[in-house]
Formats: C-alpha cells, sequence, structure tokens
C-alpha cells in the first residue's frame, strides 16, 4: 500500500501541474496522501519533514533565486540584452539566422541572465530574422531552446544557472566541476543541434515552405495563471514581472551590456579558484554556523557575490538607463520568489516520499541499476526531472535522497565527486524538456507557435542531443575519469 501511495501522490501531482494547478498546494498533499497509504502520521510529515525540506532548500539556495532574478531584471530593463541580440543581429544577418538566435541566447544564459528575461528579448530578434531569411516560424523554438535550455545551463564550466548550484552543497564542488567533460558536452549539444535545424532548414526551402503567421503574443499572456504555475518550477524568474519595471529604449554599446556577463564568470572563478580556498573557514564547524563545512558552502558563496558585483556593475554603468531601479529592483526581487517557493514545494514531497518506509523499494531498485552509480544517477535523475517537469526540482529530490549514497559508492569506486556533478546536472537538463515543462510551454507561447509545429525539433536540439552529450560524458568519465 505504501508504494501504490507514492505512486498515486506523484501521478496526481503531475496530472494536475500540468493543468496549471499551483504547485505551492499541489506537493503538500500528494506528500500527505502517501503518507496516509503508508499510515505514517499527516501532520507530523507536513510540519516535520515537508517544511523541513523545503525550508532547508530555500535557505541553501534563495540567495542564487534573488540575485539571478535581480540580475536578470536589472540587465532587461538597461537594454543591455537588446544591445546583445541587436549586435548579433548586425554581426550575422538573416543568412545566419539560426546561428545568430542560437548564439545570442548562449551568451546571455552563460552570462547569468534567467531564462525568461532571455525568452522575451530572442523571440522578438528570432522573428525578424526568421522573417528576413524566409525561415519557418516553426523553427523559432528550437533554435532559441537550443542556445538556451541546454550546454549553456547544464555543461559549460562556470554557468552560474540554478542547476549547475545545487549539486555544489551536496558533493561539495563548484560550478566549474569537471570543465574538460563540460566543454565536450557543450559541444556535442551544438554540433547536433546546429545540425538538425540546417536540416530542417534545408527541408523547409526544398519544400518551399516559409515564414507565415501572425506576429507573436503580447507579453501580457505570459501573466496567465496557468502558464505562470508551470513556468514557477521551471526556472527562477516569475514571467509576471518581465512587464514590470521601466525598460530602456537607449541601448548601452555591446561592450558594456556584455561586460556584466563577462564579470559573473570571471569573479566566480576567481573566487572559486583563488580568493576563498586561501582563506580559513574552520569557524564553519561551530554550532552557530549550522556545523558545515567550506566545501557545502563556498560554491554558493562564489556564484553569489559574482550576481552581486554583476548587478552593481550593470546599475552603475547604465544609471542613466534605470530612471525608475526602484522599480526594476522591485520586479527582480518578486520574480523569485514563486520560483523558489514552488521548487521547495517539489523538494519538501520529494523529503516526504523518501522518508517512508515503502521508498526503500525505490531506493533499492535506482541503485541496483546497472552500469554503476554514473548510469544509475542519470537514470533516477532524467526520471524525476520528467515527472516534475523541472530540472531543478528532480535534480533536488534525487539528492536530498540518494546524494549522499551515490557520493559515498562514487568514492569507494574512486569516481571524482566533479563527474557525479556534472553528470547530475547533465540528467536533470534532459528529460525536463517533455511538452509538461513550464520552459517549454513558455517558449511556444513567446513564439506563437504549436506543439504539434515545433515540439519535434525542440526534442532533437534539447533532448536528443543533451542525451547523446551524457552518454558520451558518462562514456569517457568511467574511462578516463573526471578532467
Amino acid at each position: 500500500m505504501g508504494f501504490l501511495g507514492i505512486l498515486l501522490g506523484l501521478g496526481l501531482l503531475v496530472l494536475f501541474a500540468y493543468r496549471g494547478w499551483s504547485v505551492l498546494l499541489l506537493a503538500p498533499i500528494a506528500a500527505l496522501i502517501a503518507a496516509f497509504f503508508s499510515g505514517e502520521p499527516l501532520l507530523a510529515n507536513w510540519t516535520q519533514t515537508f517544511m523541513v525540506g523545503a525550508a532547508g532548500f530555500i535557505g541553501q539556495f534563495f540567495p542564487l533565486f534573488l540575485l539571478g532574478a535581480l540580475f536578470g531584471k536589472v540587465m532587461e530593463d538597461s537594454g543591455s540584452v537588446s544591445a546583445i541580440a541587436d549586435f548579433m543581429t548586425a554581426k550575422l544577418g538573416a543568412q545566419r539566422a539560426i546561428l545568430a538566435v542560437v548564439l545570442a541566447g548562449a551568451i546571455v544564459t552563460y552570462g547569468g541572465v534567467s531564462l525568461f528575461v532571455a525568452l522575451f528579448v530572442l523571440a522578438p530578434m528570432a522573428e525578424a530574422l526568421f522573417r528576413g531569411a524566409d525561415i519557418p516560424r516553426r523553427l523559432m523554438p528550437a533554435a532559441i531552446a537550443l542556445g538556451t535550455f541546454t550546454f549553456t545551463m547544464m555543461a559549460l564550466p562556470g554557468t552560474p544557472a540554478i542547476q549547475n548550484a545545487i549539486p555544489m552543497p551536496f558533493f561539495g564542488t563548484t560550478l566549474f566541476a569537471a570543465p574538460g567533460l563540460g566543454i565536450i558536452a557543450s559541444a556535442i549539444m551544438l554540433g547536433f543541434g546546429l545540425w538538425w535545424l540546417a536540416r530542417a532548414e534545408a527541408g523547409a526551402r526544398l519544400r518551399k515552405e516559409g515564414f507565415s503567421g501572425d506576429t507573436m503574443l503580447p507579453k501580457h499572456r505570459l501573466a496567465d495563471p496557468a502558464l505562470r504555475e508551470r513556468a514557477a518550477t521551471a526556472r527562477e524568474f516569475d514571467p509576471a514581472e518581465i512587464e514590470r519595471g521601466h525598460l530602456s529604449l537607449d541601448l548601452p554599446p555591446v561592450i558594456l551590456a556584455g561586460l556584466p556577463l563577462m564579470l559573473v564568470i570571471v569573479v566566480n572563478l576567481t573566487l572559486s579558484v583563488v580568493v576563498l580556498p586561501r582563506i580559513n573557514f574552520d569557524f564553519l564547524t561551530e554550532e552557530r554556523w549550522g556545523e558545515t563545512s567550506f566545501a557545502a558552502v563556498s560554491g554558493v558563496w562564489s556564484v553569489a557575490v559574482a550576481l552581486i558585483v554583476a548587478i552593481v556593475a550593470t546599475i552603475l554603468m547604465n544609471r542613466s538607463r534605470l530612471p525608475r531601479l526602484r522599480d526594476t529592483l522591485d520586479a527582480g526581487a518578486n520574480a523569485s520568489v514563486l520560483p523558489i517557493f514552488s521548487v521547495a514545494s517539489l523538494v519538501g514531497f520529494g523529503a516526504v516520499i523518501a522518508a517512508l518506509p515503502s521508498f526503500t523499494l525505490v531506493r533499492d531498485w535506482v541503485l541496483s541499476i546497472g552500469g554503476g552509480p554514473l548510469v544509475s544517477l542519470a537514470v533516477a535523475t532524467n526520471i524525476l526531472a520528467a515527472l516534475t517537469g523541472s530540472a531543478s526540482g528532480g535534480l533536488t529530490i534525487a539528492l536530498d535522497a540518494l546524494g549522499a549514497t551515490y557520493l559515498s559508492r562514487a568514492l569507494e569506486l574512486n569516481i571524482d565527486r566533479e563527474l557525479l556533478h556534472r553528470v547530475a546536472v547533465m540528467s536533470a537538463g534532459t528529460l525536463d524538456s517533455l511538452p509538461h515543462s513550464g520552459a517549454v510551454v513558455t517558449l511556444l507561447s513567446v513564439c506563437g507557435a504549436t506543439p504539434k509545429e515545433s515540439y519535434r525539433d525542440i526534442i532533437m536540439v534539447a533532448i536528443v542531443g543533451a542525451l547523446l552529450a551524457l552518454a558520451v560524458v558518462i562514456l569517457l568519465g568511467s574511462i578516463v575519469g573526471s578532467f
């Protein structure tokens, strides 16, 4: 009965979340259903297990959600994201429309701009380029997804995406874990995706299929409650806050626009490799600091400081372009609240499930998967990310429940913890792009496309290419280790 309760609770969570119900409501209900079928105390599971798990996630990662959303909003309102998009448009032009969209998306998201902020700039850019090049609109979502959903989220070393940050306290790693493997994986995803899109474009030209359709949906449609609830579990920015603040029409020079993105990477790398390791943080073992370790917090600290530096630099360089700075900062701060609580609710649900006696069946099955801990971790994270439609939610649930076990087994087998980190992040970023994913739903909406028209190409660039890269990383890591 306990295992049936787990399946029922998870099934209800997935079903109603797909229909746009709030995860804040669904997650505790689903957790209590699972606890009820296991004969466990309901109120204790809610307040002592669910809430403790959710609060733990918020305590660890709210600084990154807050700062990431603030940075994205400041970059958007200052016109910096638009300046970078315009620069790529001018340099590559309609003759290389797909490449321009992919690279523009990659640059801004690798620099720390939230996906949803990037979407609202990239979609108009893509529409103009695709219309000029007479490329079908249906390929727009896949081109944007390739530059924003894939290698810059989960493979490029140093990417400040929240998914890349989540394994750090579990494995004692940094955002730059397994850099060589990350670069190889990125090259595979980018190369495969561009090949597929070029093939699709060539096929469309042979069929004389060109650009068609009305202009894109207006921004205010993205505050639709059902769409907003789905999107909230996908990334760290509430799309309802996009239209708030004040968007500058005076765009900064592209060098100034790109400088904050560079600062995020450079400051993070400097702190992670040079500065923080030379400071004595032995005091962290004291009870007043949570009896933690430097390895468990250093990664989050590095990213947080890097984002603060980038936010301050963006404001100072664009003060005249941010006449309503308080509104911009308020919108950015508010944009972080719903996502952090939505993902935390998924984590609370996972904490309840992991604490149930019947979860041992699930754990034993996952750990018995052949291929060792890397394959087992990949399968478990893929499944959870697919079911929840959230890379961050699925990844945290997997690591909360089994992270310590995977680390212990990996160390016994002399598997580098950095390899575990990279496999975990890449596994979370593959099947999270199924049709019920908030990121996919939002992407299709801003592009004015339908799943029937565009989803096959999204599958190829965001799932097939990512799975191929994941398989290569696991194979190389198993043979030569982490590098």
